[in-house]
């Protein structure tokens, strides 16, 4: 599958805002925004005013980055919003939102979204008891998703959980760090997710 190699701080840059791609160091002053928050390229100091169409592109752009997700993908995610009732723009939060990786970054199971697909395709994490190594996978309500049983995995975890000390765990996620284990008590609600984004834009494109 493809996927970004290149310096992910350059898309932090690219969007203007954090997007804590990086774990820690996006929170110490060697912070690409902070250094140098203007786009990457060599006209960015330029900063031109963007259309509906930019706005709404940008705003896509900002959610595939964040989760880490391609394109054929995030349109797949779009398509099983729309099948459910509701907003649709809220619906897609909570599908990207469910991923397995993002859950076990929420519940500070490693330092970045990316960290996390990372020890869950290195098979440290499973779920109700089974082992999972599909970052995508999507958890559902009265879902237990913890550390494999082995040193090495329950090792890993603990460094992480250690960094993360003082930072909030969602209210939809009952998180045990003793046990290293998080359930799922529902799915996120529009006021629960975990960034800021204009779903209505992204709606505004996908739909045209």
């Amino acid at each position: 599958m493809a996927r970004y190699t290149n310096a992910k701080c350059k898309l932090c840059r690219r969007e203007g805002e954090r997007l804590y791609l990086r774990g820690a160091r996006c929170h110490s002053p060697k912070c690409a925004i902070a250094r140098r928050p203007h786009p990457p390229g060599a006209q960015s100091f330029r900063r031109k005013r963007l259309s509906d169409y930019g706005l709404q592109l940008r705003e896509k752009q900002k959610a595939k980055r964040i989760f880490g997700v391609l394109e054929r993908q995030f349109r797949r995610y779009y398509s099983i919003a729309s099948r459910k009732k509701g907003n649709k723009g809220d619906n897609l939060m909570t599908v990207l939102e469910s991923r397995l990786d993002n859950v076990v970054f929420l519940a500070g199971f490693a330092e970045s979204r990316n960290h996390a697909r990372q020890v869950i395709r290195h098979g440290h994490i499973t779920v109700n008891g089974k082992k999972v190594s599909i970052p995508s996978f999507l958890v559902k309500p009265e879902m237990v998703v913890g550390a494999v049983q082995k040193d090495k995995s329950k090792k890993l975890i603990e460094n992480s959980l250690e960094l993360a000390k003082g930072e909030i765990v969602p209210p939809w996620l009952a998180c045990d760090p003793k046990v290293m284990e998080v359930k799922v008590l529902k799915l996120p609600q529009a006021d629960e997710f975990s960034f800021p984004i204009q779903s209505n834009l992204i709606v505004e494109l996908l739909a045209k």
